[in-house]
């Protein structure tokens, strides 16, 4: 009788690991698959096409063929004055509305978090409501109140004599950015509520004793131990901003003074699907792509400079 001695401890270490591989690429797979086809393909391809181009043979009347440019659309897209003037309104849209959004959405979080507060939960789900609305039925809904004649607002507004014209060239950003911080101030605040909750309810009660008021502990307490919390939601509102369509490209169907180059965003889907020039969209949302980039790490070496630990 042949006896087969057990495998050694090594051996059952490599057959464990093996195993303990083809498990997490078992559950790994479907999302590789999805990012790589939804994802990293269409990167890869808007790469492509950002360095070629379409030119026509004889007078421009021939069938058309692609051609290698090289870097001549990053070029025109650099030089394009409509571009960078979109870039500008943008970061001042991101300069104002962000922290404002982000103040609210703390204010909120504070309030929610002390013990005073009744029905807290049906409040939050009040205040939350307006992230499950999608940002174009928002922007509709903001377009009826700001519209003169038809918006309950304006005509009260002109009833007591304060005449405001929300979609004046130099109002309607700021009513853009009215439309997105009803939108994500709830959102935000979820995230900064949830950070509160984490903190142990004993270093309240330690203040306290030490004669601590209820706005000490809210400013000198809480808030510092929440900085996270608003610092990652101050990095998805600042990629946000870079990525504003939605609100503009509806509120342009009731006014002149947003136009089809108001943002980034617009100039990409314009110059794709309204002026037939794909391969220089593609440079363009390259370049705004590599914005969002370049803000993001920014933003995160702050982060990691400020409490490399965390």
């Amino acid at each position: 009788m042949t006896v087969t001695a057990p495998p050694s401890r090594a051996r059952r270490n490599r057959l464990r690991l093996g195993a303990d591989w083809k498990m997490a690429w078992g559950f790994t797979a479907p999302f590789l698959a999805v990012f790589l086809v939804f994802t990293l393909l269409p990167v890869v391809f808007a790469l492509w096409r950002s360095f070629h181009g379409a030119r026509k043979s004889g007078l421009g009347f021939g069938t058309s063929r692609v051609v290698f440019v090289g870097l001549d659309n990053y070029a025109d897209t650099f030089t394009n004055r409509e571009f960078l003037l979109s870039i500008g309104r943008v970061l001042l849209y991101g300069v104002v509305q962000v922290p404002v959004m982000l103040g609210l959405a703390l204010v909120m979080a504070l309030i929610f978090d002390t013990a005073i507060v009744r029905l807290r939960g049906l409040f939050q789900l009040a205040a939350f409501l307006p992230y499950a609305v999608p940002g174009v039925i928002a922007s509709i809904l903001w377009a009826f109140l700001y519209l003169p004649g038809v918006s309950p607002v304006v005509e009260l507004l002109d009833g007591i004599g304060a005449h405001v014209d929300f979609l004046a060239k130099g109002t309607v950003l700021w009513s853009i950015a009215n439309v997105s911080t009803w939108q994500w101030t709830g959102y935000n605040m979820i995230i900064i509520y949830a950070a509160l909750q984490a903190i142990d309810r004993d270093m309240f009660e330690a203040a306290r004793i030490d004669g601590a008021s209820d706005w000490h502990i809210a400013w000198l307490i809480k808030v510092p131990l929440v900085t996270p919390a608003i610092l990652i939601t101050g990095l998805f509102s600042v990629v946000g901003t870079l990525q504003l369509f939605s609100e503009p490209t509806v509120l342009r169907a009731i006014t002149g003074n947003v136009s089809y180059d108001y943002t980034p965003n617009m100039i990409v889907y314009n110059l794709a699907f309204g002026s037939d020039q794909p391969y220089y969209s593609a440079a363009v949302a390259v370049v705004i792509a590599l914005g969002s980039f370049l803000l993001s790490f920014g933003f995160l070496r702050l982060l990691q400079r400020r409490s490399p630990d965390e």
